[in-house]
Parts: C-alpha cells; sequence; structure tokens
C-alpha cells in the first residue's frame, strides 16, 4: 500500500508540473499574440511572465482536484502488477 502511495505522488507531481509548464508556455504565447505587436522588443515581458507563472500556479491548484492521466496510470500498474502475479504462480 505504501509503495502505491508514494507512486501516486511521483506520477501526480510529474503529471501537474507537465501541465503546468505547458499551460505557462501556451498563456505566454497568447498574451504575447495578445499585444498584438510583431517587434520582439516591444513586447512587455514583465505583463508576458507574470500572467503566464500565474496561469502555471492555477494549474498546480487546479491539479489538487484531480489528474485522470495519474488514475489511468495506477489502474494500469495495477493491472500489470495483477498479471504478474497471476503468472507467477
Amino acid at each position: 500500500m505504501y509503495n502505491n502511495y508514494n507512486l501516486a505522488v511521483k506520477l501526480w507531481v510529474k503529471a501537474a508540473v507537465i501541465r503546468a509548464i505547458k499551460t505557462f508556455a501556451q498563456t505566454a504565447v497568447a498574451t504575447i499574440a495578445t499585444i498584438g505587436t510583431t517587434i520582439l522588443l516591444d513586447v512587455d515581458w514583465k505583463l508576458v511572465v507574470s500572467t503566464a507563472t500565474l496561469a502555471g500556479i492555477l494549474s498546480i491548484l487546479t491539479s489538487v482536484a484531480g489528474l485522470p492521466e495519474v488514475k489511468n496510470e495506477m489502474l494500469l500498474k495495477q493491472y500489470n502488477d495483477n498479471n504478474d502475479h497471476e503468472n507467477n504462480n
């Protein structure tokens, strides 16, 4: 049971961080596009970084509600463990 808990925590952290990074990047791109400038030096980078950081933080907080990919990976591991146990008997 303890090993499954550790695995679930590791999977959750990995999935939540990946989601937060993707959210950060997508928000940064959207913010730059919304500013509507074609010159890279004219971008308000403080606005882009602060908006994207807030989106990343909100993504982590939203992940607390649950991540379906973690549940799927845990079910797959449980299935594989059961099959390994049956094959060894």
